[in-house]
């Protein structure tokens, strides 16, 4: 099959209740698209309506450059991996991973000969050969995940949907299976995965780009590094990483004003006396004398192993500044002065964001 997802301005509706709203994205041959944002932002309806699950109430969905909408899922030749992995618990992984193989129809229907090929390659790339003969209670969840992960990849999709493939998981499971998922997208070069995600760090790891959803609409889309470096908008400055996100006035000089102080900052294309946020990630806020300063008060200080969080209170706005561990870090209500480099914020648009 051939990879590629497009959306032409889909939108699904239920009893009148619009959950995606005219949709324009794609998904390039072999590209990992991650849809990242919070529940009942669109994100798993838009997987489902390339799956088949639901159908738009107006737009078109492609496959490979083919018109998908009007045929059923089973016709659409997509691998797809749900969070709570969905195995048969009478059937022998083997089986399992079979049973895709085993359900395809017509023309497509796969021989018994190659059926037995494809399970054992799907198995091997999965790591999970070995487990062939096990049912699914007799493996942990990381290993169930892998198996359904075999069953998807066994029918050779052109494109795979994984949605929230990792939630059902601990901290160390989902590390691991992360860095498997990278692997296997190496060794799948042409085939297009689209990963529905809240958590931006999966994101951040997997993906080649980041759609971000929010109220039912694409709120913007780039690479991880685009959406970190220069979100478009304060709801994606907010929901890929943490961010600092401080109201300011434009200077008439160039810079900006928050709090009464000056703050330098690129303001192109912004006018003079216009309203905006600055965005600066806590982990560019360093401590003590420097560009940029902010004095406040210390409402809070976390330890997290390697690094300390600071919440400083700064004319009535809370800043974060995460700092390598401090040998002697400030007290609750202690004073303190923070600075940050021009280099390293950025200036939205008031009005642009949220909704």
């Amino acid at each position: 099959m051939i990879g590629g997802i497009r959306f032409d301005s889909v939108t699904v509706a239920y009893d009148g209740n619009v959950v995606l709203d005219a949709l324009d994205l794609t998904v390039e041959p072999g590209e990992v698209m991650a849809l990242l944002g919070p529940s009942g932002s669109g994100k798993t309806t838009a997987l489902r309506a390339v799956a088949g699950f639901v159908r738009p109430a107006s737009g078109r969905v492609f496959l490979g450059g083919q018109d998908v909408t009007d045929l059923p899922p089973y016709r659409r030749g997509i691998g797809m991996v749900v969070q709570q992995y969905a195995l048969f618990p009478h059937m022998r992984v083997e089986e399992n991973v079979a049973f895709g193989l085993k359900a395809q129809r017509g023309r497509t229907k796969v021989p018994k000969a190659e059926i037995r090929t494809r399970v054992a390659e799907a198995l091997e790339m999965t790591g999970m050969a070995a487990y062939a003969r096990r049912y699914p209670r007799e493996l942990s969840g990381g290993q169930q995940q892998r198996v359904a992960i075999a069953r998807a990849l066994a029918i050779r999709p052109g494109v795979l949907l994984l949605d929230e493939p990792l939630s059902a998981l601990d901290a160390r499971l989902r590390s691991d299976m992360l860095a498997e998922l990278a692997r296997l997208h190496r060794e799948l070069p042409d085939v297009s995965i689209l990963y529905v995600t809240h958590d931006q760090v999966e994101a951040l790891t997997l993906a080649d780009r980041i759609a971000v959803m929010d109220r039912a609409r694409l709120q913007a889309c780039g690479t991880p590094r685009e959406l970190y470096r220069a979100p478009a908008n304060e709801f994606t400055a907010s929901f890929v990483g943490n961010a600092n996100l401080l109201p300011v006035t434009v200077g008439s000089g160039g810079g900006v004003v928050f709090g009464g102080g000056e703050i330098e900052v690129g303001t192109a294309g912004v006018a003079p006396g216009a309203k905006a946020t600055l965005c600066v990630r806590p982990h560019l806020v360093g401590l003590g004398d420097g560009p940029n300063r902010l004095s406040g008060t210390v409402t809070e200080i976390q330890w997290r192993g390697s690094t300390h969080r600071l919440y400083v209170e700064v004319d009535g706005r809370r800043v974060i500044a995460d700092l390598r561990e401090l040998k002697a870090p400030p007290a609750h209500g202690d004073e303190v002065t923070l600075h940050f480099s021009p280099d390293d914020a950025t200036l939205l648009a008031a009005g642009v964001g949220h909704g």
